[in-house]
């Protein structure tokens, strides 16, 4: 069983659905679009989900895109993976982008455009040093680099 994360929500849209697991197990819920939208080809648009959460300190809520949103249509989520952060406490809005040339999308009220997964973020502290290379890899390269010779 897995640990479970209490988050209060305010639904500001009529009609709007809580997210929802699709299956026992799924790592993401389904978040659903509050109104319909039409996005013009090329078009990068906000979609409200008449949503509003209260993220506990050291939490965040990442948008992740839905594989079959992805595949089957040209919409892409543009920061993906998107960052609900703790102390934001307005309407989440999903980033969409059209990436057709020239086929307008719809996306009807209650449409499912994106998930939510629920990240515990430790906060870092950056000890500034000399040289990151004397501490324990060997890596080098970068940028595709392994396995090139």
């Amino acid at each position: 069983m897995r640990d479970s994360v209490e988050i209060s929500v305010e639904i500001c849209r009529e009609g709007v659905q809580l997210p929802a697991y699709a299956k026992e197990g799924d790592a993401g819920m389904d978040v659903r679009a509050a109104e319909p939208v039409e996005i013009k080809p090329r078009e990068t648009v906000l979609i409200p989900t008449g949503l509003k959460v209260a993220i506990p300190d050291g939490y965040e809520i990442q948008v992740r895109p839905r594989s079959g949103l992805s595949l089957k249509t040209p919409l892409r989520l543009a920061n993906a993976p998107g960052t609900i952060d703790a102390g934001y406490r307005d309407e989440i809005c999903i980033i969409i982008q059209n990436t057709s040339e020239e086929m307008p999308y719809k996306i009807e009220k209650g449409d499912r455009i994106a998930q939510f997964v629920l990240q515990k973020v430790p906060k870092i502290l950056f000890k500034e040093i000399k040289d990151v290379r004397k501490i324990g890899s060997d890596r080098g390269g970068g940028f595709g680099s392994t396995g090139v010779e």
